[in-house]
């Protein structure tokens, strides 16, 4: 089994940081800050080649972002907020996105790639608009790369030095683990606790 999963991310893990950052700027919820993290990790551990990851997650984002860019340019807000419900897009996200992009224009895209949130939307107002395609392009790739790159960077930090801190990692993961599982359960207390209390 170990020896078909090190396949397995050795032969398509750089394709996998692809289709998932691609996924990413089209608005479904992979976040970036796990997907780029963790691809540095596996290339500390050498599963995979730490610059063609990179450009991989970078070329991810411009494909994923064409592609939000297309559908917000050819079916507006319309689709966005129909459909694109049903992968996380909410009119929320689209206001933050579109305040940003009325205030800063075309520089919002390149600035935007490097806030949470806004770097996954942008690409929608900028659609809206039918801004410049090639100068789109070309400040998503560069807004995108240093993101890619210092995620990446972080996550290759830890790989190296894993056998080092893997003893602290795994006592953080169990105290947020009995955390998140106290949080679930008071909730659920809680809740059925304010179903059974006497309506007035």
């Amino acid at each position: 089994m170990s020896s078909f999963i090190t396949h397995w991310v050795t032969s398509g893990g750089i394709v996998l940081v692809f289709v998932l950052m691609a996924a990413e700027s089209c608005g479904v919820p992979f976040p970036s800050e796990v997907i780029m993290p963790f691809a540095g990790f596996l290339a500390a551990q050498g599963h995979i080649n730490l610059p063609g990851a990179i450009l991989a997650g970078t070329l991810g984002n411009v494909a994923g972002s064409l592609v939000a860019y297309a559908l917000a340019a050819r079916f507006g807000r319309l689709l966005l907020l129909g459909p694109g419900r049903r992968i996380g897009i909410r009119e929320g996200h689209l206001d933050l996105a579109d305040r940003w992009f009325e205030r800063y224009g075309l520089t919002a895209v390149l600035i935007g790639r490097v806030l949470p949130v806004v770097r996954t939307y942008i690409s929608f107002p900028a659609g809206l608009a039918r801004v410049d395609l090639s100068r789109f392009t070309v400040l998503t790739f560069i807004g995108a790369l240093p993101w890619c790159i210092a995620l990446a960077a972080g996550g290759y930090a830890i790989g190296a030095n894993y056998s080092r801190i893997s003893g602290p990692i795994e006592i953080v993961a169990i105290i947020l683990a009995v955390v998140v599982i106290a949080i679930v359960v008071g909730w659920l207390i809680r809740g059925r606790s304010r179903a059974a209390a006497p309506r007035p």
